[in-house]
């Protein structure tokens, strides 16, 4: 808490700096560097607090230096500077979107342009579509991976964002650099919710080609499940939005579902390559995925069927060794039935 009221305070005293900073030798557009320090190293996190907190500061500080006697020449012009895009009025924050030229400054800044697709103004998430392309390439990679990582996870739920823009945005991190850096990143994360990235980045095809490697060597557990599963099942899914469900329509009563999306996948390792390699992970998570897929197709592995299975069944997770149980039951049941109809 006490450091979340410090950086707090190190904005609040940023955007003074910047508004003292305006002049007649730079245009009236003030100096953010102190501003770009601070948010470098702030997480992305309660982007709707800070939005917020930068806005209301901003309007505070430029009325208080158009007030003051040595700064009756003053002009600012701050609507035209990266701040510019969190202003409370839709047209300057337009304005300030088509204004941008080079890359985000860090990740943070790179962030509220992305928002910027949902904002509740059409002409602002016009202007951010049509700013993101040149701003994608003048951004450092990891900027925009940092910023993937963390807006795609609430993507499905943004429910203004144009169904073509949505297909433009995803369209425009669809290279080899980002899948790069993406798959670096949810094979090393030790915690957050890196399958649900996965799935959200699986609305694009530019980690198809690294799943087994997801699948093999990412950290958590769930991550190398989603992987092996999106495998077996040759497709992706994700959660593409929410719809209504009703329970009972008599009494009004219903509750929101997740709405799921998949996508085919071309990547198609050996059947019995994947079963094994999940059969061998090191955690019961994965290994329950590599039965329930043996339990699918128990009538077309003859043999390796019973070797996998006793392997399960053997097994220290009870989960596991359930599931190898079963698929012996099933077997004996159907050798019985070929020696009687024999």
């Amino acid at each position: 808490m006490q450091k979340y009221r410090g950086t707090k305070d190190d904005i609040v005293s940023a955007i003074k700096d910047f508004t003292l900073s305006i002049d007649s030798s730079n245009d009236y557009r003030g100096d953010i560097s102190s501003l770009i320090q601070i948010t470098s190293n702030l997480k992305l996190v309660n982007l709707d607090y800070w939005e917020r907190l930068i806005r209301s500061e901003l309007v505070a500080s430029l009325l208080s230096a158009t007030r003051s006697e040595w700064k009756l020449s003053f002009k600012p012009n701050a609507e035209s500077t990266w701040l510019g895009i969190v202003n409370g009025d839709g047209h300057k924050r337009e304005k300030s979107l088509l204004a941008l030229s080079g890359g985000a400054p860090n990740a943070f800044f790179f962030a509220l342009v992305v928002r910027r697709l949902n904002d509740w103004v059409p002409q602002v998430r016009k202007a951010a579509i049509e700013i993101l392309p040149s701003l994608f390439r003048s951004t450092k990679p990891e900027y925009v991976a940092e910023v993937l990582c963390v807006l795609l996870l609430n993507w499905h739920s943004w429910g203004r964002v144009e169904e073509a823009d949505n297909q433009k945005f995803l369209d425009m991190i669809a290279t080899e650099e980002m899948a790069l850096l993406l798959k670096s990143h949810l094979i090393a994360s030790t915690s957050g919710p890196m399958p649900s990235l996965l799935s959200q980045i699986g609305r694009t095809d530019i980690l198809d080609n690294y799943l087994n490697e997801i699948a093999s060597e990412a950290i958590q557990p769930y991550v190398r499940a989603k992987a092996y599963r999106s495998l077996f099942e040759s497709r992706m899914t994700w959660v593409k939005g929410q719809g209504w469900q009703w329970i009972d329509k008599v009494y009004g009563k219903g509750k929101l579902i997740p709405i799921i999306a998949e996508r085919k996948i071309n990547v198609q390792p050996p059947f019995l390559e994947l079963l094994n390699e999940a059969a061998a992970d090191r955690s019961p998570i994965v290994r329950q995925v590599s039965a329930e897929f043996l339990i699918r197709n128990i009538e077309n592995l003859g043999i390796q069927s019973r070797i996998f299975a006793e392997k399960f069944a053997a097994d220290k997770s009870s989960n596991v060794a359930e599931q190898g149980k079963f698929v012996l039951r099933k077997l004996d049941e159907k050798a019985l039935d070929n020696s009687i109809s024999n």
